[in-house]
This record gives structure tokens, sequence and C-alpha cells, in this order.
């Protein structure tokens, strides 16, 4: 298998895994207007706070590409515009708001013909890809130093999809997962499936199965046992807003995992760029939880699973506070929840 790239700048189109589909079917969708990638983020054709926040940048440059002025405040007018769609899409993924505001800062800054403007707008949606790549390769390395010395091999659990997927390639908390494969320290990865839209089922194991990590799927409600029985050694999840007290909004059942892992004196580690910290935001608390259409939990596939006249809730976040979590995993280090204000 080769190296799974979620998004990827080709012929002048962008091509994206539709997330959609995974497992049963591997299939790529072309994006050549910032329209069509704006509804394949809020449809979730690409998930993950990283990724989203690659697939927005490229975004940007579709949309400043069908701008036809010439005039350069027209331009960037229209620009605006185009970032406000774009932002609209998901509300909790910072990485997006973050590569927009990048894309237009780069608009603003730029001296030149608009022409000028835009080829610079796709060399820094490659180069946001890019470093993004290299940003969870050394994640993964900053992982590998907060294992546990025993036992020699360890059995990680995982929640949602923090992988190859979620980002421009090789993962967050899935990066230090196959940094810990790679290296010899990994014996087993267990993937929460982790409802309702299974993430953890479809996407993770999916992604170990495509390099032979061996993985056993199990349903959310299964961690307390699992850790009573032993059986897990360390937990590491990924993030898509980190507050600057190191709260972290991730896939709703983090927070729970959290606190079962406290119980059961299990290390739990939140594994993300820097650019998923909201240094703006003091606590947790002021982070915007997105909640989602209600036949994510009324129905599986096309099956509907529950009655008529049920009122549904669906966050599709929560917040893990930072009294839970053990240390956050970063590009440059590995920090406590408090100590992450002093990489800003």
């Amino acid at each position: 298998m080769n190296p799974i790239y979620p998004v990827v700048w080709s012929n002048n189109k962008v091509l994206l895994i539709d997330q959609t589909c995974l497992p049963n079917q591997y299939t790529l969708v072309e994006i050549s207007r910032y329209e069509d990638m704006a509804k394949a983020i809020k449809t979730m054709i690409v998930r993950g706070a990283p990724a989203i926040g690659v697939a927005a940048a490229y975004g940007m440059y579709l949309g400043a590409r069908e701008i036809p002025s010439q005039d350069r405040e027209i331009f960037l007018k229209q620009l605006e515009k185009v970032a406000e769609i774009l932002r609209q899409t998901r509300p909790t993924a910072v990485n997006l708001f973050w590569a927009i505001s990048r894309m237009l800062k780069i608009a603003y800054e730029t001296i030149g013909t608009v022409e000028d403007i835009k080829n610079i707008l796709l060399q820094t949606a490659q180069l946001i890809q890019k470093e993004d790549l290299q940003t969870c390769q050394a994640i993964g390395n900053n992982g590998l130093k907060i294992l546990p010395a025993n036992p020699e091999k360890l059995t990680i659990l995982t929640h949602c999809n923090a992988g190859a997927l979620a980002t421009a390639g090789y993962g967050t908390a899935l990066g230090v997962i196959r940094s810990a494969w790679t290296a010899g320290r990994l014996k087993r990865v267990y993937a929460d499936e982790t409802r309702p839209r299974l993430q953890g089922a479809k996407l993770t194991a999916w992604e170990c199965v495509q390099e032979q990590i061996p993985v056993t799927v199990i349903s959310d409600n299964m961690a307390a046992h699992c850790m009573k029985q032993g059986r897990i050694d360390l937990v590491v999840v990924g993030a898509d807003r980190i507050a600057a007290n190191g709260d972290a909004a991730n896939k709703i059942g983090t927070y729970g995992l959290a606190v079962i892992s406290k119980m059961h004196q299990v290390p739990f580690y939140v594994a993300a760029p820097l650019s998923t910290v909201d240094f703006e935001l003091e606590t947790g608390e002021q982070i915007t939880i997105e909640e989602r259409d209600p036949s994510e939990i009324y129905q599986v596939g096309n099956t509907r699973i529950c009655a008529d006249g049920v009122d549904y809730y669906n966050p599709a976040f929560d917040v893990t506070p930072a009294a839970l979590i053990t240390g956050i995993i970063t590009e440059q280090k590995t920090v406590k929840p408090k100590e992450l204000i002093t990489l800003k």
C-alpha cells in the first residue's frame, strides 16, 4: 500500500479520498471549484482538523482562481467572500480558520498583479500541506519519547481517526502509533468504533490494516472493561481545537475516555500540531461545539434504528479538561497542559 494522502494537488485540481466510502470502497473525488470544496468539508468527504486545514487552503486558491477581476481591491473583496463560505463549513476545527487566515494574509501582503497573488496562494497551499506532513512526522517521533519503558511492547487505545486520513499524511495520534510500530514498541492498537459516524471502525482500522499493524476494534462502551482487564497501556487521541489552558476538543466520547483512563491510571495523551491550539481561548468552555444532523444517530447506513417520534442530540465533539490529560504531544515537544502556553 502506498502512503495515504487524503488531499492531493494534481493537474490543476484537488483529489480527495472520499472518506465517507471507506473502508468498502476507495474513491477519489475531483474538486476544481471552491464551492465543491466547501461541500466536501461540510459533508466529511475530507475530515480531521489538519486535513480540513489543507483542503481549505486549496479551496481558497480555487476560489481565487474563479475570480475574474484583475482589480486588486475587487479581487481581495471577492476573496473575503470565498473565505467566509469556507469558514462556515465546520465550526470546531481551528485548523480550518488558521489556514484561511494564513491564505488571506499572504494575499494582502503580496505585492504585484492579481495573477501574482493567485500564484502565491497556490504555493502557500502546497506549503501548508508539506509543513503538516513534516509536523505529523515530528509528532510521531516526539510520541516515542513518552512511551513507558515497560512493557517493551505496548497496547495503545485511540479514539476516532487522527491518522493519515485526518492530516496531510502520517497522522497525529496515529502518527505516534505508526512511529511506535516502526520502532518495534507497539504490540497492538485498540480502536474505539467512535459512534455515531464510526470513524474508528471504518477509518482507523482501515489505516492499520493497510500497514499490517495489529488492530482490535471495540465499541465505545468497552474501553473501561478493557482497561480493568489490563489490556490498555496508553491512550493517545487527536484534537480539533485546544484552548490555551490545555482543554482539548476532540470527537465526542473523548471526554468519557479520559475520565475512564484517570480511574484506571492509564496515561492519556493528546497529539496535535500547534496550529490546533487556539491561544485566543483561555479555556475549553469557549470552544464552539458543532451539532450535526440527527440522522447520524437514528440510522446506520440506510437502516433506521430508532422509533419515529424520538428526539435527538448529536454534538460532534466534547471537551476534555486539561486536568485529565497527561500530556500534549506537539511537533516541538510534549508538554503538560499547563505548560502549553510556553510554546506560543
